[in-house]
């Protein structure tokens, strides 16, 4: 008997204690598909630059930092978020200007556009966790329930995380009718969770699905995927463009900062408006997840390099996962654009607002959070957010 016929049992085992939750690794016709797409190469998925997954330094250091006490309660408002109260009534009517954005918490937004609607990354869950009595707990209760939000013509994943593809929610709107759009492979996950493939278009890099009139181009992004110990990197992430007669919105998912951003700007924008990751970076992580100043240069790299249209900053204050402040994304966010001299929109969780209209600029989180030390805050006459050359960002998979 040799060492791998030990271990076979407990692997078995291990398989058999995969609950639903983890989702369904791709196979047969879906893997071939898979394998043939010029981005997935020495069986798994890269990204367009160089990225390190895992994180980097000291295991131990990152501990002390993430369970020191004062540093975790710094990591948690102070006290209730203030949740928009009336979003239900505010979105009986369509939008005046064609185009509304409702930031629903993390990286969740409705998205209406040209008569259409569309759900990002739709997570309504307690928890971004494979078991309900463990993992990243809510920091705020969703705005409304996934019932009251009515149709959806087409709901948008950008990546397998827990924190982005929700089994609750996406065992709810599978008994909808909505479409579903989502990157290479995730499509397994849908499936074994109740949606039919005929619902689903699932798509590579700079591919293109029209739902209604409505075209969704799933895009790169630096960044990684898995729901499991085992992590394969056999399910694609990306971010998305998508765009109706009348206008044109991006949506980041998760990435880290890379020189493609001023690509896809080219290729499908500029962009009415931008829903850009700007929580959950850390210094242990800097390939993955963007800081605020990073998230405000790719908007300028995908407007063309300059200030336009509206950013909404998405992936911060609902769950805590990462050592930095609960609120410095958005404290530092506001100072980037200032610097920048581009419209950010600041809505609280559920707040409607239109691009083209009055934005929602209040600093909310200021009255449920501990002082910050804005730490990023230059001295005056030093170099701003849009004069910063993209080719002076130290992108560390390319040291």
């Amino acid at each position: 008997m040799t060492g791998a016929d030990y271990l076979l049992p407990f692997r078995t085992k291990l398989r058999s204690m995969r609950t639903e939750s983890f989702g369904a690794d791709p196979a047969g016709a879906r893997m071939e598909r898979i394998r043939r797409s010029p981005h997935f190469v020495d069986g798994v998925f890269q990204n367009p630059v160089g990225a390190r997954t895992r994180p980097s330094g000291s295991t131990v250091e990152f501990a002390k930092i993430y369970f020191h006490k004062e540093q975790r309660a710094r990591r948690t408002p102070t006290g209730t978020v203030p949740v928009h109260a009336t979003t239900l009534a505010d979105l009986a009517a369509p939008p005046a200007t064609g185009l509304r954005l409702t930031w629903m918490g993390h990286s969740s937004v409705l998205a209406e556009i040209d008569g259409r609607r569309i759900l990002f990354d739709p997570v309504w869950g307690e928890r971004c966790s494979p078991f309900p009595f463990a993992g990243p707990k809510r920091l705020h209760p969703t705005p409304l329930s996934l019932a009251a939000l009515g149709p959806v013509d087409v709901v948008v994943i950008s990546h397998d995380h827990y924190d982005h593809l929700d089994l609750p929610t996406i065992r709810a709107l599978a008994g909808t009718d909505t479409v579903f759009a989502v990157p290479l492979g995730v499509g397994a996950h849908l499936e074994r969770w109740g949606v039919p493939t005929s619902r689903m278009h699932e798509l590579d890099w700079n591919e293109t699905a029209t739902v209604a009139g409505i075209s969704l181009t799933a895009t790169p992004a630096r960044h990684f995927c898995g729901r499991g110990l085992r992590n394969q990197q056999h399910t694609l992430w990306a971010s998305w463009a998508v765009a109706g007669p009348e206008h044109r919105i991006y949506h980041s998912g998760d990435t880290g900062y890379f020189p493609g951003f001023r690509d896809i700007g080219a290729e499908h924008g500029p962009f009415d408006a931008t829903m850009i990751q700007i929580g959950a970076y850390s210094e242990y992580w800097p390939d993955i997840h963007m800081t605020p100043a990073e998230g405000m240069l790719a908007h300028l790299d995908l407007q063309g390099g300059r200030p336009h249209g509206v950013l909404l900053p998405i992936h911060w204050g609902t769950f805590n996962l990462a050592p930095h402040p609960w609120a410095e994304p958005g404290e530092w966010t506001k100072d980037a654009g200032e610097e920048a001299g581009q419209a950010v929109a600041f809505p609280r969780p559920g707040e409607p607002f239109e691009p083209a209209g009055k934005l929602p600029a209040e600093a909310w989180w200021r009255a449920v959070s501990q002082p910050i030390a804005n730490p990023w805050r230059r001295p005056r006459g030093a170099e701003s957010v849009a004069e910063t050359s993209r080719g002076d960002m130290d992108l560390a998979g390319e040291r």
